[in-house]
């Protein structure tokens, strides 16, 4: 059977093979368990139960929790040749009831419901006619309180279940779920002894940063104009917040949309389409918005305000770079954004101990922002992975260009003030004091005879509180709670003024941007739009930015050709190829191109420049005689990855020879700590042997003797 999955992934969906982890949940769930998946945003999960719904005897129901997500899943089906439909709010009960009567008639394969149905007893009676052979439950965490999109709805799937005359697989899915929820979402959905799949929460793609201290306004004016031609997503905590910067973006001329609760249903609903279909490049919006929202070629999410967890900051970030293309996900971090946060956890009708949890979570999301470490480390972490590399070379921290500039003279004349003002006013007050102000304010409670006053007159008053900012976001400074905040001063600035600390803020170096000829990505984008404006389907469904770029970089000008590329699959082929090659063509005799480079075959999980594996490159050059640090030196990369590549070979089934990297000394003591600790968690293996075992050996001795069995 998974030989029949594996042709149908190349020719309706145009992968040659499987990405990480599709292939043992499609097996699992073609061999009747129960399942339930983790997998990171962008990583396929929609594969996981598309495939086998098709390959299955009956009908699959998909529980999906927005009418934006279904239209798009079954535009995309439909647009590949597979047949699926949808049933939500949108259609009358005749339009429902044809539709299940199609189904029945083996005219559909896969139906997506919203949960809200299932609370619907004459809709139920309707599915009872239907051979349900698999239940597909996507956000499966919306079903647990202790989820961050806890939807009570979600807790009908069960009684359903019960309710229907046979019971069908249940397959759960979902992108961002702690040991906590994972155990709720397996109960409440009465999973029956289900294999639980956690493919890894890394989005290699994804570059995270966090800025603190900086001037919010300023920093998302300026990446939005160095970025003014990619698809990006600003969330803010507030619809106040979303309103205002969303006016800001329109005054300028960019191209913006918003979107939050306080609009209404039309505006909402024109203004997502607007960003779904191209027509608008930024969308500023509440977490009201993303979820369900497949839009491929999101080259950005900038978080203007401190997320309120961990878990909804990596589902809102996620929803970057979802077609593996490289792309950042930016967090602003000021301390007031933590009060905000808190505000919002005390407006709710929680329970005190679900405030208790989220007070904690909204923790961890602070500590995210102040960790000097790896963020992708961090995040990881979070989510219970372990043996995380400590640099992954792809985030703020590990990639950290900045020029730190002494400070120390200025913090010392904004804590003297600050003093002499007796801790307790704001930053615009101290503001005005330190340029010189002959404000009313100022000269009321008569600070123009402080001796800070008109100290920093050589500064505007913007850069004075840009510098306050940074000294708050630092920790030498710390805003109060309440409805009118005053900063005073921590410990560390004690020590600043004494002169035995010194202050430095961080400067970011202007990235200069490497010129690229776009000029044939661009000619095929217009004509995707084009078609994607025809057909009512948004441009990601007829082909994803990253099969553009192959197609620019390869130029296949026929359909033999065309057909390497990843994601193009037959039907797509037949439906849009003489359309894009014609263009191509076109564009090689007018340039003159007289040799086009051979596309190599396609994979489902590779970046346009990596078509051999990296870990393969590495494998075939450890197999060329060359040490690890050789490895390490020519390739740039560090020996911990070299030595993960050779892990990951060896459990894909290529030779190799461990014995070269552990003495058998070490291997007695692992497989005795084994012994008594079992396999299933490295850390505990690690805690017991001595510290000069690392974790790469632990792992080649695991890998040596799995081998061996």
């Amino acid at each position: 059977m998974l030989e029949n999955a594996l042709k149908i992934l190349q020719n309706y969906y145009g992968y040659q093979t499987f990405r990480a982890g599709q292939e043992k949940i499609i097996r699992s769930i073609l061999e009747g368990s129960d399942t339930f998946t983790i997998m990171p945003t962008g990583g396929g999960k929609s594969i996981c139960y598309q495939i086998p719904a098709l390959l299955l005897k009956g009908v699959t129901l998909v529980i999906s929790p927005l009418i934006s997500l279904m239209k798009d899943q079954v535009d995309s089906l439909n647009n590949m040749g597979l047949p699926a439909t949808y049933i939500n709010s949108s259609l009358d009960y005749q339009e429902v009831k044809l539709r299940l009567r199609k189904a029945k008639n083996g005219e559909f394969k896969l139906i997506y419901v919203a949960p809200e149905r299932l609370e619907s007893g004459r809709f139920c009676e309707l599915l009872k006619f239907l051979d349900i052979s698999l239940l597909a439950v996507d956000e499966a965490h919306c079903v647990s309180q202790w989820g961050h999109d806890f939807r009570p709805s979600y807790r009908s799937i069960s009684s359903l279940i019960k309710k229907l005359p046979a019971r069908p697989i249940v397959a759960a899915f979902t992108a961002t779920a702690t040991a906590e929820v994972k155990e709720d979402v397996i109960k409440l959905l009465s999973l029956r002894n289900p294999n639980v799949y956690i493919s890894g929460f890394n989005r290699e793609n994804l570059f995270f940063s966090v800025v603190r201290g900086e001037n919010k306004n300023d920093f998302m004016m300026n990446y939005v104009q160095e970025n003014k031609d990619r698809s990006g997503i600003i969330y803010a905590a507030t619809r106040k917040e979303v309103d205002r910067l969303y006016k800001i973006l329109q005054e300028k001329g960019y191209s913006a949309g918003r979107y939050h609760a306080g609009l209404s249903d039309e505006e909402r609903k024109k203004s997502q389409e607007a960003f779904i279909y191209d027509d608008l490049n930024i969308m500023v919006a509440t977490n009201a918005f993303g979820m369900g929202i497949d839009k491929s070629n999101v080259r950005y999410v900038v978080h203007y305000n401190l997320p309120k967890n961990m878990e909804a900051y990596y589902q809102e970030a996620g929803r970057a770079g979802r077609d593996g293309e490289p792309s950042e996900c930016i967090l602003l971090f000021e301390p007031k954004d933590i009060m905000i946060q808190k505000f919002l956890i005390e407006q709710t009708s929680l329970s005190p101990e679900r405030k208790i949890n989220e007070y904690k979570k909204l923790q961890a999301m602070v500590d995210y922002c102040h960790t000097q470490s790896c963020l992708r480390k961090f995040i990881l972490e979070y989510f219970g992975e372990d043996d995380v590399p400590d640099e992954c070379n792809n985030c703020s921290s590990c990639n950290d260009d900045s020029e730190l500039v002494d400070i120390t003279i200025e913090a010392q004349k904004i804590f003297s003030c600050i003093v002499r003002m007796k801790e307790g006013y704001g930053s615009s007050l101290i503001a005005q004091v330190l340029k010189g102000s002959k404000s009313k304010k100022v000269t009321e409670q008569g600070f123009q005879m402080l001796s800070t006053y008109g100290i920093m007159d050589e500064y505007t008053l913007k850069e004075i509180k840009d510098i306050i900012n940074v000294l708050i976001a630092d920790n030498y400074l710390y805003l109060t709670e309440g409805q009118y905040p005053v900063i005073k001063l921590r410990k560390k600035a004690v020590h600043v003024l004494k002169n035995k600390e010194k202050v430095f803020q961080r400067v970011r170096k202007k990235k200069e941007k490497i010129p690229q000829d776009d000029t044939l990505f661009e000619m095929l984008k217009r004509l995707r739009k084009d078609i994607s404006d025809r057909e009512g389907v948004p441009p990601y469904i007829i082909f994803h930015d990253s099969t553009l770029r192959e197609m620019s970089e390869y130029c296949p000008t026929d359909k033999e050709a065309l057909l390497k590329l990843k994601g193009v699959g037959e039907a797509k082929l037949n439906r849009y190829g003489d359309a894009f090659i014609d263009l191509i063509k076109k564009y090689v005799e007018e340039k003159g191109i007289n040799r086009v480079k051979k596309p190599a075959m396609k994979v489902s999980n590779k970046s346009k420049d990596d078509k051999i594996p990296s870990h393969v490159i590495t494998y075939n050059m450890y197999h060329q005689g060359k040490s690890l640090q050789e490895i390490a030196e020519e390739r740039e990369i560090k020996i911990s990855t070299v030595q993960d590549h050779l892990i990951r070979c060896s459990n894909e089934g290529l030779f190799v020879n461990f014995d070269d990297f552990i003495t058998k000394e070490q291997e007695s003591l692992i497989l005795d700590a084994i012994e008594k600790i079992g396999a299933q968690k490295l850390k505990p293996i690690k805690e017991a042997l001595p510290e000069e075992v690392d974790y790469f050996t632990i792992k080649a001795v695991l890998c040596k003797h799995k081998s061996e069995t």
